[in-house]
C-alpha cells in the first residue's frame, strides 16, 4: 500500500466528503442561493461503527486486536471460501505453458494494520508508520496464510505485491514468515516500491530521477511483468480498489478495510 498517499484517517476523509457535499450544494453563478445538503457520517458514530465492525478489544499488553467472530472476519471467511474455489478450478484448467499464480497486497490483505489505526485514531504519520511495519509484529488477516496455503497445495505460486517503500522489505517480510505465509519470500516473490531504482519494466512512469506511478500503474505495470514471467494471475487480492484495478489478473478480490483509502 503507498502509505504516503492514503487519506489520514477518518477525520479527513469526512472532511474530504463534506467538502464535496458543501461543493455540490454551493451557490453558482445561476443560483441564488445553495441547494440543500446532506450532513456528513457523524465521525463519533463512524468510529464506533468500525470498532464493532472489527470487533475490537484492547489487550493487557495495549495491543488492539480485531476479533475471529467479528463480522470482519466473516465477510473475510465468505470472500476467500469463493476465492479457493475459484483457484481450483483455474489451478485444474490452467492455460498451456502458463503456471497459475496468485497476487497479493501486504498491508490490510496479508498483514492487519488495526492496532496502528487505533492508536493513532486513524490517522497517519510517515515516521510512526515506519517504525510500525520495522517492527514486524503484525497479525496475519483472518485465514489469508490458509489461503495461500491451499493455493500452493494446488500447485498455484504466490507473489506479493505492496507499495511499501524499499527500505521496509526486511521488515515486511520478517513479518510475512513471522504470521505464518509458508511461501518463498524472495525478491522474486515480494515487490515492494523502489523508488531509488525503479525496475525498467516500469520505464513509463518512473526512472531513478522522477517517480510518477499512481498507485494503479505501479500494481498494473507489475502484474504485467509476472505474467511476462510465464506465469497467468489467476487471482489478485488487495483491500483497496487500487490495488485491483489496471488488469493483468483473471479474477480480483476485494478484502474489507473501512479505516483507510488509498486512490
Amino acid at each position: 500500500m503507498r502509505k504516503s498517499l492514503r487519506v489520514a484517517g477518518l477525520a479527513t476523509a469526512c472532511t474530504v466528503a463534506g467538502a464535496a457535499l458543501y461543493t455540490a450544494g454551493a451557490a453558482g453563478a445561476d443560483q441564488a442561493a445553495p441547494r440543500a445538503t446532506a450532513e456528513p457520517h457523524n465521525i463519533g458514530l463512524l468510529v464506533g461503527e468500525i470498532d464493532a465492525y472489527y470487533g475490537a478489544a484492547k489487550g493487557a499488553d495495549g495491543v488492539w486486536r480485531s476479533s475471529p467472530d467479528s463480522p470482519y472476519a466473516k465477510d473475510l471467511a465468505r470472500i476467500q471460501a469463493k476465492a479457493k474455489k475459484d483457484i481450483r478450478k483455474a489451478a485444474h484448467h490452467a492455460r498451456h505453458g502458463k503456471k497459475p499464480a496468485i497476487v497479493l497486497d501486504v498491508d490490510d490483505t496479508a498483514l492487519l494494520s488495526f492496532d496502528y489505526e487505533k492508536s493513532t485514531n486513524y490517522t497517519y504519520d510517515n515516521d510512526s508508520w515506519y517504525a510500525y511495519v520495522k517492527e514486524a509484529k503484525r497479525p496475519a488477516v483472518f485465514g489469508m496464510p490458509q489461503l495461500v496455503k491451499y493455493a500452493k497445495s494446488k500447485g498455484v505460486e504466490v507473489f506479493f505485491l505492496t507499495g511499501l517503500a524499499e527500505s521496509l522489505r526486511e521488515g515486511a517480510v520478517t513479518n510475512l514468515a513471522g504470521a505464518g505465509y509458508d511461501t518463498e519470500l524472495d525478491r522474486a516473490h515480494v515487490f515492494t516500491k523502489d523508488k531509488a531504482n525503479p525496475p525498467a519494466y516500469l520505464k513509463d512512469c518512473a526512472t531513478p530521477a522522477a517517480w510518477n506511478c499512481t498507485t494503479v500503474q505501479f500494481k498494473e505495470g507489475t502484474r504485467k511483468y509476472i505474467e511476462s514471467t510465464g506465469y497467468n494471475i489467476v487471482g489478485s487480492f488487495g483491500d483497496q480498489v487500487s490495488d485491483l484495478e489496471g488488469g493483468y489478473a483473471d479474477k480480483t478480490y476485494k478484502l474489507p478495510n473501512p479505516t483507510y483509502y488509498v486512490g
